[in-house]
């Protein structure tokens, strides 16, 4: 095949920068709060509630009734207390108190159906946000989770996308209710008596104070809050993630005293938000009962005179105690609404995460030809961080069919070839040719349709064994994954660790695989994985030290098993067992980044040259 006469682009690396990767001040991305109100955000959170359209603005249809049914009370009361129980009228109490609990009724029902309407569109589109957002992280390639800790989009996904969800039913809404409700007062405070009104309104000069500062503490202790929040997770997924380490060193007393002083600072950040919440509620509740007071005190004075009657002073009494019930919660709304715009900050910026493609990317291209591939490395070079380089101008060709070795020192470049062969990288120079195709001209889903990888740590999810093998090949039966399991030699392996077997040497593909396969042995577990392989039928099939983990024994049942997988099949082989080396076609030797050695087995060690070396170590470590 004549050499593809394409430009070798240099493509965006990998490091390129992003809203997630750039660093916060002091180190941390959980310091940097917005606003507790942002438009911007709001209106990227609509488009997963414009769905929901219907349901939302029935509920907030309901606001206004809901308040006027509230609102009607106090009024009837007043009337109740003036027309009726003053004059000692009885006729008509009864059909006025009637209407009274029907109004008390239809307030309850009203609030229960626009409560259950919000926080069922809220539930809606954090399903719609929450599916949005896993499948984004699933289309990322290996450098975004470089950036990006599992244990940090654990917390998007899960806790920051609840605190989104909170706001539906606490946050937004409820604040506009408060102020349709507000407002409603005031307007009947303004209707029934101004100078009662305005006795009231004294005080609204020390609120606004109160809230602005209440405000102000409150975000510099949830901005606390976050830090260490964001510390104690991290210390979690760290430590039980790595168990057996923490057990093997004895460090269970050490880690725990570690937690716990990170769950102390934790526990003290809160305590400016408690005193905040604590101090605005005990003000809020003295400046509703000296409002009250003076109300009491001005009507002692001047009842008959101006107008004022006993119902109306109940009915204003009333009115003043709804008014601050919604000021009193005002901190608790402010802190789900600061939560909730900092968690839409931080989604928001893991979606606008952006893969960067090269331009001649299309997205009909699709590989066609034969069986297997031919490929081709062409200068190519590649850092994972800025003035690192692993690849420096790597070369390399592979004929279709051809079994290829590639061997070197650790971080010599082999895995990274690997990588980027698979798109889980891009290039920062350089070009790789598959079947004579720019792989950046290629969709990574059509690429990896035909190439498929098996790596030395095999990834086993909680399932069957015929689940995790469909992994390949979803529309594989359960003939053809049997056929797979056996065609690798696994029925040898597999018996006597499978009572309920039928058939001497049968593979129960319905056995449960614990969590990552923590039932298996480290050789079944590969095997699993090449059944895996088997089943996608690859054109490109690669093993990166796939036989690291497995046992000489296990090593000879499944060697016949290999080979018919590898035969007919472009492979390359990233391998120190010697077994595997000799028998390829090609064995590439890689030294810092760049191709040292090219030939076969007994070419290279006839040389003496840097393979001759590499395979007496090999030797001296497979040696009994």
């Amino acid at each position: 095949m004549s050499s593809p006469k394409v430009s070798s682009p240099k493509t965006s690396s990998p490091k390129a920068s992003s809203p997630l990767s750039s660093p916060a001040p002091k180190g941390s991305e959980e310091e940097v709060l917005g606003q507790a109100y942002d438009t911007k955000l709001m209106l990227r959170l609509w488009t997963y509630v414009r769905d929901h359209g219907v349901l939302l603005a029935f509920a907030l249809l309901l606001i206004p009734i809901t308040v006027a049914f509230e609102i009607a009370q106090p009024y009837l009361l007043s009337v109740a207390i003036d027309v009726y129980i003053t004059n000692h009228v009885t006729d008509g109490l009864g059909t006025l108190a009637l209407v009274y609990v029907g109004f008390v009724i239809m307030q309850a029902l009203c609030g229960y159906a626009q409560l259950y309407a919000l926080q069922l569109v809220g539930q809606r589109s954090m399903h719609s946000l929450r599916l949005a957002t896993y499948r984004h992280i699933l289309t990322r390639r290996s450098a975004f989770f470089d950036r990006i800790p599992v244990g940090r989009l654990l917390t998007r996904m899960t806790n920051d996308i609840e605190s989104i969800n909170e706001m539906f039913a606490g946050g937004v809404v409820t604040l506009l209710a408060d102020v349709v409700r507000l407002i409603a007062i005031v307007g009947m405070m303004l209707y029934l008596n101004v100078q009662l009104t305005l006795i009231t309104f004294i005080t609204i000069p020390a609120l606004v104070i109160l809230v602005r500062y209440a405000r102000k503490l409150m975000r510099s202790s949830y901005r606390q809050i976050r830090v260490k929040l964001a510390a104690m997770n991290t210390h979690l997924q760290e430590h039980l993630s790595g168990i057996g380490i923490v057990q093997l060193f004895v460090r269970e007393k050490a880690t725990a005293d570690k937690y716990d002083e990170i769950n102390a600072e934790y526990r003290e950040a809160y305590s400016g938000s408690i005193m905040a919440d604590a101090s605005m509620y005990a003000i809020v509740e003295a400046i509703g009962l000296i409002s009250v007071a003076a109300i009491a005190w001005y009507s002692g004075a001047t009842i008959g005179e101006t107008g004022l009657t006993i119902g109306l002073v109940v009915a204003f009494i009333e009115y003043v105690n709804k008014f601050f019930i919604p000021i009193k919660d005002f901190s608790a709304k402010y802190a789900v609404m600061q939560s909730a715009m900092a968690a839409a900050e931080r989604i928001v910026g893991l979606l606008d995460t952006k893969e960067e493609d090269a331009p001649m990317r299309t997205a009909d291209a699709s590989i066609t030809g034969s069986d297997s591939f031919a490929v081709e490395f062409k200068d190519v070079k590649f850092s994972y961080r800025e003035g690192e380089q692993v690849l420096k101008g790597l070369g390399l060709s592979v004929r279709p069919g051809e079994k290829v070795a590639v061997v070197g020192a650790t971080g010599s470049g082999k895995s990274t070839l690997i990588k980027l062969l698979a798109r889980l990288y891009e290039t920062d120079e350089g070009a790789i040719f598959l079947d004579g195709q720019n792989i950046l001209s290629l969709p990574a889903g059509e690429l990896r349709r035909h190439v498929t990888v098996v790596n030395q740590d095999v990834f086993l999810f909680k399932g069957t064994i015929a689940d995790n093998v469909r992994m390949g090949n979803p529309d594989a039966s359960d003939d053809d994954v049997t056929d797979a399991l056996r065609r690798i030699g696994a029925e040898s392996v597999f018996k006597g660790s499978l009572a309920d077997s039928q058939e001497e040497n049968a593979v129960d593909i319905h056995l449960m695989i614990e969590d990552r396969g923590d039932n298996l042995s480290a050789g079944q577990r590969q095997l699993v994985a090449f059944a895996r392989a088997l089943v996608r039928d690859p054109k490109l099939l690669i093993l990166d030290e796939a036989t690291a983990h497995v046992d000489p024994k296990t090593e000879s049942a499944i060697e016949r098993g290999l080979d018919a997988l590898m035969r007919g099949r472009t492979t390359l082989v990233i391998a120190h067992r010697l077994s595997t080396i000799a028998n390829a076609d090609k064995i590439v030797v890689l030294d810092h980044g760049v191709v040292a050695e090219t030939g076969t087995y007994d070419s290279l060690v006839e040389d003496g040259g840097l393979f001759a070396q590499l395979q007496k170590s090999f030797s001296s470590h497979q040696s009994p």
